[in-house]
């Protein structure tokens, strides 16, 4: 039996070959080959390749370790780091507090 790919959406595509490509000119202004890279990440070269071509078939395993291999892990651990909508979306929904009415006092 053959793999399961996912059908990807085209707008999911350009964001694959687009953090492909900037994948691959960090490495370039960094002067390293794809043979270090893929040295130092502990991935085949056609990995490192197919991470720079924006492949959706590699893990984000090897994406990470590529993004470590030339100095850009930072850069991995800020997705999703300020979620505006997911936070307003939330405070939507957190329940408002509500006083019993006070107690009147005969006296």
């Amino acid at each position: 039996m053959g793999r399961k790919s996912a059908t990807l959406y085209p707008s999911t595509q350009r964001l694959l070959s687009d953090l492909g490509e900037r994948v691959q000119r960090a490495r370039l202004r960094r002067s390293l080959s794809v043979e270090l890279v893929a040295d130092r990440a502990g991935v085949s070269r056609s990995s490192v390749w197919a991470v720079e071509k924006g492949s959706p078939s590699v893990s984000m395993g090897i994406y990470a370790q590529v993004l470590l291999a030339i100095g850009l892990d930072k850069d991995l651990a800020r997705i999703a780091e300020d979620d505006e909508l997911g936070r307003t979306l939330q405070d939507l929904k957190l329940p408002t507090r509500r006083r019993a009415p006070k107690r009147e006092s005969n006296g």
